[in-house]
């Protein structure tokens, strides 16, 4: 299992690595004994580390496809080869679907779909050209449940799900697609969404295993996705969620079931 979970000398890349959830998984491969690519709107406070080995890092707009091309050249040029694409970067802020801008709501779609497809059209090319890669997308459990607030988010990661599955039967045999369903995850920004200690305790009650995901927990998801240990599972969606959430009707019912 030990030799299965070594990357060493492979070439990873993890879209906005720099902090959160994508920092977690670029600290995990580099871990493993990867070659770490990340990219973000702007360089992280400290780069991921780890065995003192710290990530590559360049600034980039994942929305802007002729970037997006740019870095991967970039990448190939320095390291060689990639064997790995992690596509991690995205997100919303809060919206009421009634009145969110067009502008709004394609910026968000463009950062939660296009920006992976971008990416995974840039790697699969490289990793036609070697002895295949392997593709994980991150997408939300926002993807399979109503999604207020977060409408356009929550049908963009839908969306992800379908295009990672497509791709795995397109790119078959050499390159590998499968997507990650997170859950509710804690990171240094989960004040903005939950509140203080008591706040994120008490969603982190309402998951059957007692607690949100830390970073590390969608990293270990990634590293065996990634891993010849998943050599033969394509077009997959692996739901990391905890046990997911309770039927609300759980608690709204009177009735008595103790009878």
């Amino acid at each position: 299992m030990q030799n299965a979970l070594d990357f060493t000398g492979k070439v990873v890349i993890v879209t906005g690595g720099g902090k959160g959830v994508g920092r977690g998984i670029s600290e995990r491969f580099l871990a493993a004994g990867a070659e770490v690519a990340i990219c973000g709107r702007s360089a992280p406070d400290s780069l991921p580390n780890a065995n003192d080995r710290n990530a590559w890092f360049r600034p980039l707009d994942v929305r802007d496809p002729d970037a997006v091309q740019a870095f991967v050249d970039e990448v190939k040029q320095h390291f060689g080869r990639i064997d790995v694409l992690i596509n991690n970067a995205g997100g919303a802020p809060f919206a009421d679907a009634a009145t969110a801008s067009p502008r709004f709501s394609e910026s968000i779609v463009r950062l939660n779909l296009l920006a992976p497809l971008f990416f995974a059209q840039a790697c699969n090319a490289v990793m036609q050209q070697q002895d295949g890669g392997s593709i994980v997308n991150i997408a939300s459990v926002s993807a399979q449940r109503p999604s207020p607030g977060t409408a356009a988010y929550g049908a963009a990661k839908a969306g992800l799900l379908n295009l990672s599955s497509s791709l795995a039967v397109e790119w078959a045999p050499k390159v590998r697609s499968n997507t990650i369903i997170a859950g509710l995850i804690r990171t240094e920004q989960s004040h903005l969404h939950y509140g203080d200690e008591a706040g994120i305790a008490a969603v982190g009650n309402t998951i059957p295993l007692g607690r949100m995901a830390v970073p590390n927990d969608i990293a270990q998801a990634c590293l065996f996705l990634a891993s010849d240990m998943a050599s033969y599972i394509s077009g997959a969606a692996l739901t990391v969620h905890g046990g997911g959430e309770k039927p609300a009707f759980l608690d709204a019912a009177n009735a008595d079931n103790d009878k």
